[in-house]
C-alpha cells in the first residue's frame, strides 16, 4: 500500500512538471511568435517608408530639372527684349521673396540645444529643452531686424509657415525637426548679431541653461520651399 501512495505522488508529480513545461513552452513560443510578427510589421513598414521616400526624391529631381529647362527657356525668350527681361526679373524677386529660389549671403547662424543639465536637478524640467516658442521667438527677433530670408534646419521659412510643438521634436512647414535647431539667417550680421544682446531672448535661454551659439558669416546659404504654396481665401484684385 505505501509503495502505491509513493508511485501515485510521483506519477502527480511528473505529471504536474510535465505540464508546467508544455505551458512554458506555449507561452515561448507564442512570445517568438509574436516578436518575429512585430519585427516583419516594423521591417514592413520602414521599407514602405524609404520606398516613398525615394519616390518622392525622384520626382523632386524631376521637378528641379524641369524648373532648370524653364529658366533656360526664359532667359533665351527674353534676350534682345527689354519689357521680358523686366518681367523676368519680376518673377525672379518675387521667388526670392515668397521663398522660392535658393539664396546667399551674409548673415548669422544661430544654433540652439538643449540643456546638458540632470534632468533630475530641475524643478522646471521642461526649461532644460528647446520649445517651438523659442524657436518662433528667435525668428520673430530676426525678423524685426531685418533678416531677408531665414531657414531651421534648412527648413525654408515662409509667410505661411508652421512651427509647432510636436513631443520631443517641432514640425516647421510640415516636417519634423529635432535638436539641435541651426537657424541660419541672410541679412546684415552686426544687425541680426543684436540677437545676443544683454536682456534679449538669446540670454534668456542661456539663464536657463539652453545651449546657445550665434556665429556671424559672409557667406550663408537658404535653400527654397520645397512644399506647395495655395491661397484658398486671398484673391488678386483685378
Amino acid at each position: 500500500m505505501l509503495n502505491k501512495k509513493i508511485i501515485s505522488s510521483v506519477l502527480g508529480l511528473m505529471c504536474f512538471a510535465l505540464t508546467l513545461g508544455i505551458c512554458v513552452q506555449i507561452k515561448t513560443v507564442k512570445g517568438t511568435n509574436s516578436t518575429v510578427s512585430n519585427n516583419y510589421e516594423e521591417n514592413s513598414l520602414r521599407a514602405e517608408v524609404l520606398k516613398y521616400k525615394e519616390k518622392y526624391e525622384n520626382k523632386y529631381k524631376e521637378l528641379e530639372r524641369a524648373e532648370k529647362t524653364l529658366e533656360k527657356e526664359r532667359q533665351n525668350a527674353t534676350q534682345n527684349n527689354s519689357e521680358l527681361e523686366k518681367k523676368e526679373e519680376e518673377i525672379t524677386q518675387g521667388n526670392k521673396i515668397l521663398g522660392l529660389a535658393e539664396v546667399t549671403g551674409p548673415g548669422v547662424t544661430v544654433t540652439l540645444t538643449d540643456s546638458k543639465k540632470d534632468i533630475n536637478s530641475a524643478l522646471d524640467p521642461s526649461s532644460l529643452v528647446v520649445h517651438d516658442l523659442d524657436v518662433l521667438s528667435v525668428i520673430n527677433e530676426l525678423k524685426n531686424a531685418g533678416a531677408e530670408a531665414i531657414s531651421i534646419n534648412d527648413q525654408r521659412i515662409i509667410p505661411t509657415s508652421g512651427i509647432i510643438c510636436g513631443g520631443n521634436i517641432i514640425d516647421v512647414n510640415n516636417e519634423k525637426v529635432g535638436a539641435p535647431f541651426v537657424i541660419k539667417a541672410i541679412g546684415l550680421p552686426e544687425q541680426l548679431a543684436a540677437l545676443s544682446r544683454p536682456g534679449g531672448y538669446l540670454e534668456r535661454l542661456k539663464d536657463d541653461s539652453i545651449g546657445v551659439e550665434l556665429k556671424k558669416s559672409n557667406h550663408i546659404t537658404i535653400p527654397k520651399y520645397t512644399g506647395t504654396l495655395t491661397y484658398h481665401y486671398a484673391k488678386t484684385i483685378e
